[in-house]
């Protein structure tokens, strides 16, 4: 059995992970979404672990909801980055500020 404080601490380790990853690397896009994906999932992870300590289902409940939003931001986000390669030839974060209207 694994217990509450081990997956706590595998969920913090992602989310530094995944916050340093933000704060390293902001010349690529699709970087910056995976390590958003990241912190979601160390997210998800913290809701399922309390979830399961607690006997109540209503932590797991939430997790479908975070995945269907964390599926349609995954999915609208690369569809923007394919239309920016299309028209920029590059989807580096330091050409997008010529995007402003």
């Amino acid at each position: 059995m694994i217990s509450l404080s081990a997956v706590l601490t595998l969920s913090g380790i992602l989310f530094a992970i995944a916050v340093a990853g933000v704060f390293l690397n902001r010349k690529n896009i699709i970087v910056l979404l995976m390590c958003i994906e990241l912190m979601l999932l160390a997210v998800n992870f913290n809701f399922v672990a309390f979830s399961r300590f607690l006997g109540d289902i209503n932590g797991q409940i939430f997790v479908f909801f975070i995945l269907t939003v964390a599926a349609a931001e995954a999915a609208i986000g690369l569809a923007i980055l394919v239309v920016l390669f299309r028209e920029r030839r590059s989807i580096n974060v330091e050409d997008l500020d010529t995007l402003q209207g």
